[in-house]
């Protein structure tokens, strides 16, 4: 069964996450008004890669948080996870 570390809930089985996508960071959300061919390729033309990646979960079942998961899309080894800048801050989490 794949864990998934949610940065405020802790370990959770996969089926209580949603994919969002990659990591907005890596994937950058084109301008409002940008042309349809941008819209196109962002929406529909992404890579696949094998190996390590950075991909937007969202514990759907939970807290409902959006958060960043470093992991290995061959293995589905999840090497950890973080929140998205200016998200509130997970509890328990030093200041």
């Amino acid at each position: 069964m794949m864990l998934i570390p949610c940065p405020w809930c802790g370990p959770r089985p996969r089926v209580d996450f949603s994919y969002g996508g990659p990591d907005p960071a890596d994937h950058p959300r084109p301008a409002d008004d940008a042309p349809l061919e941008a819209w196109t390729r962002y929406v529909y033309e992404r890579d696949t890669p094998k190996g390590s990646a950075r991909e937007l979960w969202r514990h759907a079942a939970g807290c409902r948080q959006w958060f960043v998961v470093e992991r290995d899309t061959v293995t589905h080894e999840v090497a950890g996870s973080h929140p998205l800048p200016g998200a509130p801050r997970p509890v328990g989490e030093d200041l």
